[in-house]
């Protein structure tokens, strides 16, 4: 969860969100984290919705609130044709991205102007989509964002033109990622040759894995602020570290995306190593981008509600008993112990008979226990077979573990 450079308000917001640590070593690292997350960080979601889908079992007459990041996997839940989703974030660029989504899902007339937007996301023509088709339907603050510029003058929208997936944070560390990966002998775009497992295995032991070996990447990978482009915060750094080297942690979470799922049916690894989408089929790209989808998408993505809000303000704004699933990525890593009871809290008050709550940690293990109270917790059951089943089957790789927690 984050927030665009804007008022002072969102300012305020942001530092309650990542900065517990003001004053200390730790605070300025944070701090630096918190200005750096302030424009898009994901163009694309980093969470595979289908392993998330298989945990949630949604309903038609589900609730469901989620941390909507590139939104993504908000759009993709709308398979399972729920009453509602809510998407909430404190970063204005996502907000504006899952509207324009939302809005083009509804105003294209055709997938294949929805996939040039949103999956090739590098025509010369989006511009002009935009201006003719989406910008009339977008509130006020979305339009501002996309007529605006970047860091470097660059009207926003025009991202869409050059390859959007490109952009944002995540996509300029991919891309330095794969400038030290010449600088070291390898090119991880080699990955997209392989045809078969036992390839992808091959090119990555040789080509890929020797990469976190090499003295300038052990030295880069001991720098928290090196990290900052994939997202991770400096807590969630320490986490995700443990007692190992980082780069040996990145290594393994690395051989994971590149070498457990074939790289047709994994569009994390496409964006990784190749940084485009390969097709429209099914894996090679989000489900609501899958041609199939489109037939229902511009009806469904109306229970879409898009909200620049924090999660647990959300949660109190809520009657009890109200909301059926809860979608956390992997937010709690963030969280003080203090944040973490407010929002189990918030939780617990508004959670149905049978709610479920989905997220992911950089470590392997739940961050709650000894953490969130035993009153708030005994209300749940800790489904842990399911947990290790769908940490193995999620294509994104990168998190230590999902966790899916279900109300007694």
């Amino acid at each position: 969860m984050s927030v665009h450079a804007g008022s002072v308000k969102q300012s305020t917001i942001l530092n309650d969100a990542i900065l517990p640590n003001r004053g200390s070593k730790a605070g300025l690292l944070e701090r630096a984290f918190s200005l750096m997350f302030r424009g898009l960080v994901y163009p694309q979601i980093w969470e595979d919705p289908v392993a998330d889908m298989e945990a949630l079992d949604i309903g038609p007459d589900h609730h469901i609130v989620t941390i909507a990041s590139g939104g993504c996997n908000a759009l993709s839940y709308l398979r399972a044709d729920p009453a509602k989703i809510t998407a909430v974030d404190l970063n204005t660029a996502h907000i504006a991205l899952n509207r324009l989504k939302s809005v083009a899902a509804q105003q294209l007339d055709s997938h294949g102007a929805f996939f040039r937007f949103f999956g090739e996301a590098n025509s010369k023509d989006n511009p002009a989509v935009y201006r003719d088709r989406l910008r009339p339907h977008l509130d006020a603050a979305s339009r501002k964002y996309w007529d605006g510029r970047d860091h470097f003058g660059q009207r926003r929208i025009n991202g869409f033109a050059r390859g959007f997936y490109r952009k944002g944070l995540l996509g300029n560390f991919i891309g330095l990622v794969h400038i030290l990966g010449r600088l070291g002998g390898a090119r991880p775009s080699l990955m997209m040759t392989a045809r078969t497992r036992e390839e992808q295995i091959d090119l990555f032991d040789r080509h890929i894995g020797p990469l976190f070996q090499k003295k300038l990447m052990r030295f880069l990978c001991s720098n928290p602020m090196a990290l900052f482009g994939l997202g991770i915060p400096p807590a969630q750094y320490r986490a995700l570290a443990g007692e190992s080297h980082m780069a040996d942690v990145l290594h393994d979470r690395t051989r994971k995306l590149a070498c457990d799922f074939a790289i047709a049916d994994n569009y994390f690894a496409q964006q990784a190593f190749g940084r485009a989408y390969q097709s429209a089929e099914p894996g090679s790209v989000p489900p609501y981008l899958e041609e199939a989808s489109f037939a229902w998408l511009g009806e469904r993505s109306q229970k879409l509600e898009i909200r620049h809000q924090n999660f647990i303000e959300f949660l109190a704004s809520q009657d009890a008993g109200s909301l059926d699933r809860y979608v956390l990525l992997d937010a709690q890593d963030w969280m003080t112990d203090q944040q973490l009871n407010r929002l189990w809290s918030e939780i617990g008050r508004t959670a149905k008979p049978g709610a479920r709550v989905l997220f992911r940690t950089a470590a392997e293990e739940t961050l709650l226990p000894g953490r969130v109270t035993d009153e708030l917790l005994s209300a749940w059951d800790y489904d842990a077979d399911l947990s290790q089943t769908l940490t193995r089957k999620d294509r994104s790789a990168i998190y230590g573990a999902m966790h899916l927690y279900r109300l007694k």
